[in-house]
């Protein structure tokens, strides 16, 4: 009881103050700063956004961790955060440079996604368990759903862009290698994973992203992206899988080999 009362309290806090800001923002800071700034340069707005994704969610977090209820502060920064960017980029009709729209390539030149599905299900391959009560699993899904929208949106969406005027293949791997990387932020945040845990997530964050910039790169579309990773991180509070180097093994080389297979298949996209 107490959990659902301090839940609706940060809810109701979190999004009387993130519904104020965005209504202020809009009328200035939307038009104007944000603007300024994406428009003098892409990758320095790319690069803003990553230090606010990151700084913002570890915030949040500890301040779930301080309330007693998962992921419940860091999901109304999600929202709020994932709210806010997809309407300034509808008001600036930017939707479809960043993905937001249909792909272009059909379902059948990307193998119908039946391996990404099957990368996207790899927390519960070895069963299925719970790791929350029912508060903080609602939370903790409504968060990873934000966090696949936003990190796909900030590294394959800004960066990726950016990057793509000068170089599509520097634009692949930075992407890709700074998502990864993005990751470290585990080891201070609060999350308990050890080193070794750490460095393996790094190393398969970038093979996946990777996979996730190839897709939205030569499909056109970042919805794709932004599913599989929302779904793939909520399923985590799910999880029974052990870990085991044969599981990470096997998902590296299905990453890899679905990724080359697609960028030998796909279309090349126009640069824009």
């Amino acid at each position: 009881m107490r959990s659902i009362v301090f839940l609706f309290a940060t809810i109701i806090l979190g999004m009387g103050a993130v519904l104020t800001l965005i209504d202020k923002a809009q009328a200035n800071f939307d038009e104007a700063e944000m603007k300024k700034l994406y428009e003098k340069s892409e990758l320095t707005f790319a690069l803003v956004w990553i230090g606010i994704y990151c700084v913002g969610m570890s915030i949040f977090d500890e301040l779930s961790r301080s309330i007693g209820v998962e992921s419940s502060a860091s999901a109304v920064f999600g929202v709020a955060a994932s709210l806010f960017l997809y309407f300034w980029m509808k008001q600036q009709g930017r939707l479809e440079r960043f993905g937001l729209c249909k792909p272009t390539v059909p379902a059948k030149a990307f193998l119908f996604y039946i391996p990404l599905i099957v990368i996207t299900l790899q927390n519960v391959w070895g069963g299925v368990a719970m790791h929350y009560d029912a508060v903080g699993t609602v939370c903790f899904i409504v968060k990873m759903l934000c966090v696949g929208f936003l990190e796909e949106l900030i590294f394959r969406g800004f960066l990726f862009k950016a990057m793509s005027r000068d170089s599509i293949k520097w634009a692949v791997v930075v992407s890709s290698v700074t998502f990864g990387l993005g990751h470290i932020i585990n080891l201070i945040n609060g999350s308990g994973m050890g080193v070794a845990e750490n460095l393996v997530q790094i190393f398969f964050a970038v093979l996946i992203g990777f996979l996730y910039v190839i897709i939205f790169w030569r499909g056109g579309s970042l919805w794709p992206c932004v599913i599989s990773h929302g779904v793939l991180n909520s399923l985590s509070a799910f999880s029974a899988t052990e870990e085991s180097m044969v599981r990470v093994v096997i998902l590296c080389v299905l990453v890899v080999a679905y990724a080359v297979v697609l960028l030998k298949t796909l279309p090349k996209a126009k640069a824009n």
